[in-house]
């Protein structure tokens, strides 16, 4: 039957798989296991009937990448969030949308462990980021958090190459071969040795994908990637972002007010002072 899971969840991958659940085409597991989230109700009145691959998709409950559980956050005694509870699967991309002043990109730093809640939990994969000190926080972002800004925060001294080497570099693992392989799967290829001024706006921003996901992290987040482009390099943009997260099978989270974005997400998620919602 674990042919029929996401197998990126399973410790291994012995086992063939259900015939029946190959024969029905059940391989896409991701979406048949969102739906079933959804249908707790089946547990109980269909098990005896399905085939056992299908009925262990009823009983799964996939590693999460991100859990946050009543996440609150205040400055001084303003409220900007309270009761912020989600989960983001691997493979998985999750946009958070929401009135501006809301605290959408105080959320994303705090998953980030870049700045400081009130009460709650944060956790990636598995870690409490509440446990930890500062270093410990850097030392985890280093290896497992990648982050895409809407600023792009490139370092204008480097060339393309070196700006998206960085994160390895850090890691103390260079690989000039990642590094092409990156800038060409975001078509900058040719691109890695000039300066960040010489390059347009989406340019830069397909930087600031390639350095965020070079050194393959579990998380990926993204504060408004598309905000200062035009619609045309925001969806060449946007294609290149996800395309890179699912084949890494990284969790994205967006921060977005851009509908094209939120039109390629698994799920939306409207944030409000009282919490998230899913939206209609």
């Amino acid at each position: 039957t674990r042919a029929c899971l996401p197998r990126a969840s399973w410790p291994s991958a012995r086992s063939p798989g259900c015939a029946p659940c190959r024969r029905a085409g059940w391989w896409p597991a991701r979406a048949v296991t969102r739906w079933l989230r959804c249908c707790s109700w089946l547990r109980r009145r269909c098990t005896k009937t399905l085939c056992p691959g299908l009925e262990a998709l009823l009983w799964y409950k996939p590693c999460m990448i991100l859990r946050i559980h009543n996440l609150s956050k205040h400055y001084g005694e303003t409220p900007v969030f309270a009761n912020v509870s989600l989960d983001v699967a691997p493979g998985e991309f999750v946009a958070i949308v929401g009135e501006s002043g809301v605290g959408k990109s105080t959320l994303l730093n705090c998953m980030a462990g870049l700045d400081h809640w009130d009460s709650g939990t944060v956790q990636v994969e598995g870690v409490d980021l509440g446990t930890l000190n500062e270093d410990a926080r850097a030392l985890l972002r280093r290896e497992k958090v990648g982050f895409v800004f809407q600023a792009f925060h490139v370092l204008p001294h480097l060339d393309v190459a070196q700006n998206v080497a960085l994160p390895l570099l850090l890691l103390g693992q260079p690989d000039a071969a990642r590094v092409q392989a990156m800038l060409d799967v975001v078509g900058l290829g040719a691109l890695g040795a000039r300066l960040p001024q010489q390059l347009s706006g989406g340019q830069l921003q397909r930087v600031a994908i390639a350095r965020a996901l070079v050194h393959k992290p579990r998380l990926l987040l993204a504060d408004e990637p598309t905000g200062n482009l035009d619609p045309a390099t925001a969806a060449l943009v946007m294609q290149a972002l996800v395309q890179q997260c699912r084949a890494q099978n990284a969790a994205l989270v967006l921060v977005t007010h851009s509908v094209l974005a939120t039109g390629q997400a698994d799920r939306v998620l409207h944030l409000s002072a009282d919490g998230v919602r899913r939206s209609a």
